[in-house]
């Protein structure tokens, strides 16, 4: 496998272009071309240098495989990686803007019951040019002759994004540069399923992104029945490390709750969360679980959904049900790339 050209920031792209002849103005030609989603071989840029760039480097680390359209308008992307692994996206338009979800690995092998990304494990990490390249291929589709198509980035796709830590802390760089597509890390939500150490190396490293915890039960013992990661770290530890975040970035934090029937969307529960959470600066994500066809958790009706949601706010929790997008085209992580793979399109 070559090299990934999207990899390098533009300080490092002058350097490589110095060092294989080229003038200063090839970088800037080659850094903007690659934000517009362009091949190596699609820039302008001269011949020779381009040449000597793909003796080494991937021409299309990351290509569209095929689009997939809602009738709620959202788009979901299967994409292959010069080695012939797939990932896939998710572009969700909001009068506000696009958001595009990315994917941050090959698979995961984090264990939570409830999504389909990781019933294979984890294959590989992606490099922060393949995270890179999914938002340049996306937001070539969309700028239609404005700055930019896509306005905010979930890290909300296959993987855990901590778990690639280098590697996504790169991506996030280099996505917020000002030579590239100069998206504002205000703009940007990372979510976790609550690997506490990095949460503090994140607060560290100087980039506010939105941080948010992947929750989904109220007590370390409902955690572990359906999160793996919660033999490692407590509810505690994870709020200590998000006061700790929001101490050094001044972001508050989100908590994402999946609702499953019959396992974390009582009465009981409510109580539990607001006791937990209340006077945190914080918000509730409520989701309606997708079902996956490989697991047996099951979401619980409108009616019940809304009930929790009552609870929660009127205990004192700022909260919302975010609303359903995509799910007649595999929305759900992961679902889109098991299918796929088993011979199942949608």
């Amino acid at each position: 496998m070559k090299k990934i050209l999207q990899d390098l920031s533009f300080a490092q792209l002058k350097n490589l272009v110095a060092e294989l002849g080229g003038k200063p103005f090839r970088a800037v030609q080659l850094y903007k071309g690659m934000a517009l989603g362009k091949r190596i071989s699609e820039i302008n840029a001269d011949a020779p240098l381009r040449e000597k760039l793909l003796a080494d480097y991937e021409d299309e680390p990351v290509a569209v495989e095929k689009t997939f359209r809602s009738a709620d308008g959202t788009e979901k992307y299967l994409f292959r990686l010069s080695d012939g692994n797939l990932i896939e996206g998710v572009l969700m338009k909001y009068k506000y803007g696009n958001t595009q979800c990315v994917s941050t690995q090959v698979g995961c092998r984090m264990g939570c019951k409830f999504c389909a990304s990781t019933l294979g494990g984890l294959v590989r990490n992606l490099t922060s040019g393949e995270i890179l390249s999914q938002v340049y291929k996306v937001n070539a589709l969309h700028a239609e002759g404005k700055s930019r198509g896509v306005t905010n980035i979930v890290l909300m796709g296959s993987g855990e994004p901590l778990d690639n830590y280098d590697e996504v802390v790169g991506f996030l760089k280099n996505v917020t540069a000002e030579e590239g597509i100069n998206i504002s890390a205000r703009n940007i939500s990372l979510s976790t399923c609550g690997l506490a150490p990095d949460i503090y190396r994140l607060a560290d490293e100087g980039i506010p992104v939105n941080l948010t915890i992947s929750l989904h039960q109220t007590t370390d013992e409902g955690r572990r029945r359906t999160m793996p990661i919660a033999n490692r770290y407590s509810i505690a530890e994870i709020l200590q490390a998000c006061s700790y975040y929001f101490e050094k970035t001044g972001r508050r934090y989100i908590f994402e709750y999946s609702l499953i029937s019959g396992e974390n969307c009582d009465a009981e529960h409510a109580e539990q969360l607001i006791a937990l959470l209340k006077g945190r600066p914080c918000h509730v994500n409520l989701i309606r679980l997708n079902a996956v066809k490989e697991r047996e958790l099951r979401s619980p009706d409108d009616r019940q959904a809304y009930r929790f949601l009552g609870l929660l706010t009127k205990g004192g929790l700022s909260a919302t049900l975010r609303r359903s997008m995509g799910g007649d085209i595999g929305g759900a992580c992961g679902q889109l790339r098991a299918n796929y793979i088993n011979g199942q399109t949608i």
